[in-house]
């Protein structure tokens, strides 16, 4: 018997030491596939990028995977009670391993087994164990990676502090609604920071874990109270609530309000994709959406609003100039018209409108059913509203509404003020346009409208659209002329020319009116915005030197160096013409456009601004008698500050008598320039204070004519004047400065010579050296200049075109009655010259 003992015990002995080795084996072939988990001290997680107005407004969150990394240090409290209840109640004493945990999971997995199911069950996973399979394993559920997890977390616990390791694990899980980390959870479940959440709150975020999906607030709501009143329950168990803080706390509902991704501003769409763009360019991708960038924009949230209204009302404006064309849709009226038009979705950006369906037609009245809201899980709510729809109240439609509307169109209406159930027609403009704001003195974008929806069209008018600009290009020949010899009171023929072109063909500019009008100073000839004079000045300078300044002044980055570009034929962009005129705004400084202002990294460090002028005092640690720092500016000199405001007066001429008098009601000073191209397909107005530069352009995104009626002193006028007013609403009005050495003299608007009593004067300033004409040299006149002397009134010799003809040598005759002594340089019928675009065929209107 004792033989037989000795035997077992021998043999027991045997298979013990063998299925240790084996163990020791298979336990030593396993940890040699383990990943090193000595990168955790370098973790670096994808964190969102998050850009915010320059007032600090959050504009828009981008990332892959929505987190937020949350140091340790600034968990509250309450949240590490969550959690420790709902995942890891031992966390602070275990080493890593829970073997009550893992006992349970033991008997878990043998039990499945009996019932036939072969996978592994899981459970019994300490935090730390999710830690090592959260960052360094598959989620595969086998034996082999749960003792790779076992193992690991030994490691990891034997390496790193326990509040290290929680801080890897709260801010990597995931935590549904593409929340990735508790801080993202808590913004994305009830936009609010960590430590305003509260104990319902908390444990509803640590109840997550498990599974995000079994547990969503909206499709599986009790489920999701059940799990976070589990967790208090716990809470209450371990000691870190009172039993009657815990029953409050369970009797809330869960209170979940989702927070939208994406932009955070409906005004501002198309200035934060702009912003996404240009990370993408500067970081790549990766960065953009993982990054953690916090960016800091040049957008002024106020001044964005203001810029988006005026733009879509001047688009509404023109739209309801063109008449109705058609409903969003029609459909079939079924027994709940609420869900029928709920399928369609309405433009996110201009919620000032509704969708609604026209349920009867009443003669002249239709009655209207409003398309019902969206929950926050994106399902129609069951409200149903309807109102009344009056062709009294749609003025801009001629129809009558029952010749206009049938039941089951889809339109857009919006309710009128002061008539409760009442609302009147609307529709999305066919014409669409762009509008820049701009600080001149910095380039920094204060807003940007590139359309008027971003969510029906993404397309920026503001920085994609290539567009002629019109007479807007104009200045920029003066400012070559200027720069270089002559004065606002040089005089330009304006009269017929002819231009050969390279392939044989002739060319014959013509203005607006389809008429000439004589000799006119630089003065005259930008504020009535003259087509032939300008080209004929451009062809006295050369071209090629026109075709220099536009490149300095970053209106082109290459100009073809012909005549037709003098007016405004070639291509460019809002943004680009609204930085040209900034420089001209400031002095002279060239202008490079920003919307960022700057960027840190993860850790707060700046990775780029786009100030770049250097302060040499400013890193002063501690005042020793030393004088203020002085700011040296860098940028490049690329205008005369005398000749930038000779040009700003002359355009400021253009805001009081010529093109843009429009703009006279906003009682300031201001400089501006209107432009329309070539078969009215553009229109344009750039104009600027000191403190500010607005550049606008409207037209059809498939270039065709808006009608001749339709100027850059029309709607664009009426667009920069309407968000000129709201902007600079309540601040004094600021005269442009005039440079030190300049000197002001009145002169004849017409001739440039000294202004005598009964004039038509305008006071002029002129560079050191020059001044008002003694004589008035005409620039264009063929055989070389016509010179005239002054005559008693200051203006031409009277009696020096008896038969409105010019000169001899010159291509008159020009319309009998045009008065060039007193400078009234209009035609006979007394009409005056209507905008003067500019473009390839020589017409236009400005």
């Amino acid at each position: 018997m004792l033989r037989i003992v000795g035997w077992l015990f021998g043999f027991a002995t045997f298979m013990a030491l063998a299925a240790l080795c084996v163990s020791g084996v298979y336990l030593a072939t396993v940890a040699a596939q383990l990943p090193d988990y000595t990168v955790l001290k370098d973790y670096q997680p994808p964190v969102t990028t998050r850009v915010h107005a320059a007032d600090g407004t959050l504009l828009a969150e981008y990332a892959r995977e929505r987190r937020l990394f949350q140091p340790i240090e600034t968990v509250p409290p309450l949240l590490i009670h969550a959690f420790l209840s709902a995942e890891d109640k031992d966390f602070y004493s275990h080493g890593g391993i829970a073997v009550d945990g893992i006992m349970r999971a033991v008997r878990d997995n043998l039990m499945a087994r009996v019932d036939g199911n072969a996978a592994v069950q899981g459970g019994g996973s300490t935090i730390t164990q999710q830690v090592a399979k959260n960052f360094l394993l598959s989620s595969e559920q086998t034996w082999d990676r749960k003792i790779q997890e076992a193992i690991l977390a030994v490691r990891i616990e034997s390496t790193f502090s326990k509040d290290k390791i929680l801080e890897l694990y709260l801010n990597e899980i995931f935590l549904g609604l593409n929340s990735y980390g508790v801080a993202a959870a808590a913004l994305n479940y009830f936009d609010k920071a960590l430590y305003q959440l509260d104990l319902a709150e908390a444990a509803y975020i640590a109840a997550l874990p498990k599974g995000p999906n079994n547990y969503h607030p909206f499709r599986r709501p009790q489920a999701a109270i059940e799990r976070r009143n589990w967790v208090i329950d716990r809470m209450v168990e371990n000691g870190y609530a009172t039993v009657a803080e815990g029953e409050e706390a369970k009797s809330e509902p869960l209170n979940v309000v989702p927070r939208a991704s994406g932009s955070q501003n409906y005004s501002a769409e198309y200035f934060t994709e702009e912003v996404r763009r240009e990370l993408a360019k500067l970081y790549g991708e990766d960065q953009l959406y993982g990054g953690g960038l916090s960016v800091r924009t040049t957008l002024e949230p106020k001044l964005q609003e203001y810029a988006r209204q005026a733009l879509q009302d001047g688009l509404i404006r023109f739209d309801h100039t063109k008449g109705f064309r058609s409903p969003v849709a029609s459909i079939e009226i079924g027994e709940d018209w609420g869900l029928d038009v709920a399928n369609i979705k309405p433009l996110s950006d201009v919620p000032e409108w509704q969708l609604a369906v026209v349920l009867e037609m009443n003669g002249n009245e239709a009655k209207i059913g409003l398309r019902p809201g969206d929950d926050v899980d994106g399902k129609s709510l069951p409200d149903r509203t309807v109102g009344t729809l009056n062709g009294g109240d749609v003025k801009w439609v001629s129809k009558s509404l029952s010749q206009t509307l049938k039941v089951g169109d889809v339109i857009y209406v919006s309710p009128i003020d002061g008539k409760v159930g009442s609302y009147t027609l609307q529709q999305v403009p066919e014409i669409e346009g762009a509008l820049v704001a701009m600080d001149p003195r910095t380039g920094r974008v204060l807003a940007m409208v590139g359309g008027f929806s971003f969510a029906e069209s993404e397309f920026n008018r503001a920085t994609q659209a290539l567009r002629q600009p019109g007479s807007s290009f104009k200045p920029f020949v003066y400012s070559a002329a200027l720069d270089n010899g002559y004065t606002p009171a040089s005089v330009v023929l304006d009269a017929p020319v002819e231009i050969r072109n390279s392939d044989g063909s002739i060319w014959r500019p013509e203005n607006y009116a389809q008429q000439f009008y004589g000799p006119q100073t630089l003065r005259r000839g930008i504020e009535l915005s003259r087509n032939v004079m300008t080209v004929r000045l451009a062809k006295d300078i050369g071209m090629p030197l026109v075709a220099k300044y536009a490149k300095m002044f970053g209106v082109y980055d290459t100009m073809q160096p012909v005549l037709a570009m003098a007016l405004g034929a070639g291509e460019t962009t809002d943004m680009r013409m609204t930085a040209a005129y900034s420089t001209i705004a400031n002095g002279g400084r060239k202008i490079v456009p920003t919307l960022i202002d700057r960027i840190q990294d993860r850790y707060g460090v700046t990775v780029y601004k786009h100030d770049q002028r250097v302060c040499a005092g400013c890193t002063a640690t501690s005042w020793e008698g030393q004088g203020e720092p002085t700011i040296t500016d860098t940028r490049e000199q690329v205008l005369d500050p005398m000749t930038a405001y000779q040009i700003t007066s002359m355009m400021e001429g253009v805001v009081q008598r010529g093109t843009g008098t429009g703009a006279k009601s906003l009682n300031r000073p201001v400089a501006g320039k209107t432009g329309t191209t070539n078969d009215y397909k553009d229109a344009w107005f750039v104009g600027f204070t000191p403190e500010l530069t607005v550049g606008v352009y409207i037209g059809y995104d498939t270039p065709r004519s808006m009608g001749s009626s339709i100027t850059g002193g029309t709607f664009p006028v009426q667009i920069f004047t309407e968000f000129m007013g709201n902007a600079l609403k309540g601040q004094p009005a600021t005269p442009f400065n005039v440079p030190p050495g300049m000197t002001e003299d009145w002169i004849n608007s017409a001739s440039g010579v000294q202004a005598v009593d009964g004039d038509h004067a305008v006071l002029e300033a002129f560079k050191p050296g020059t001044g008002p004409n003694l004589a008035t040299s005409v620039i264009g006149v063929d055989g070389g200049g016509y010179v005239a002397s002054m005559g008693p009134d200051g203006g031409f010799p009277p009696g020096a075109y008896p038969d409105g003809s010019y000169p001899v040598g010159s291509p008159g005759p020009y319309p009998a009655g045009d008065n060039y002594a007193t400078g009234n340089n209009y035609p006979a019928d007394g009409g005056r010259p209507v905008d003067a675009a500019d473009m390839v065929n020589g017409r236009g209107g400005n």
